[in-house]
C-alpha cells in the first residue's frame, strides 16, 4: 500500500459511502494501473480475480454473441467500478471488458480482498453494499439491451403489445 493508493481510493466517489478505516483497509490491496485505449481488460468467461475503480476514461462491458459479435451491454465511465464476478463463485468475469480510450484506475486483488472479507465480516460487508447496487445497475441495463437487441414486434409491425 503506497500513500498515492490511499489518496486515490479515498477520494474515489465509488466508496464514499465506506468508513475510512475500511477505505484504509481496502487500499492495502489496490495498486495503480493504466489501460491503453481499445485495450481489452478481460474476457467473458476468464477468471475474474481483479476489479478496480475507474478514475479516468471509459470502459465497454460486452457479450459475445454468436451470430453477431460481441454486444455492448454498458458503458462505464470514470467515479464507478469495473468487475463485481469476483464476488460470485465460481468467480468468471460475466462479462468482458475493453478500454475505449486510455483509462487511469486502481487494480484491487481480488482474491485477498475477498479472503479479507471472509476474515472480518463487518468489512465484508461493508464492502459488499458498496458492490450490491452496481450488481442490480449492470443487470437492468444488460436487461435493457437485451429487450433493444430482440425485440420483436407485436401484429401489424408496431412493437411490443
Amino acid at each position: 500500500m503506497t500513500a498515492e493508493v490511499v489518496e486515490r481510493v479515498d477520494r474515489h466517489p465509488f466508496l464514499a459511502g465506506l468508513a475510512p478505516a475500511h477505505r484504509a483497509e481496502l487500499s492495502r490491496y489496490g495498486t495503480p494501473a493504466t489501460f491503453a485505449a481499445h485495450e481489452r481488460i478481460f474476457a467473458e468467461g476468464g477468471v475474474a480475480d481483479r476489479f478496480w475503480l475507474l478514475e479516468t476514461g471509459v470502459v465497454a462491458l460486452d457479450m459475445r454473441d454468436p451470430g453477431r459479435g460481441p454486444l455492448i451491454v454498458e458503458t462505464l465511465p470514470a467515479g464507478t467500478v469495473l468487475g463485481w464476478s469476483w464476488l460470485v463463485p465460481p468467480y468468471r468475469w460475466a462479462f468482458g471488458a475493453q478500454a475505449w480510450e486510455e483509462t487511469r484506475a486502481v487494480e484491487f486483488d481480488a482474491v485477498a480482498v475477498r479472503a479479507r472479507c471472509d476474515a472480518e465480516p463487518a468489512f465484508g460487508y461493508a464492502v459488499l453494499r458498496c458492490f450490491v447496487p452496481v450488481i442490480l445497475e449492470r443487470m437492468q441495463a444488460t436487461r435493457l439491451r437485451l429487450l433493444d437487441l430482440y425485440a420483436v414486434p407485436g401484429p401489424g409491425g408496431g412493437g411490443w403489445t
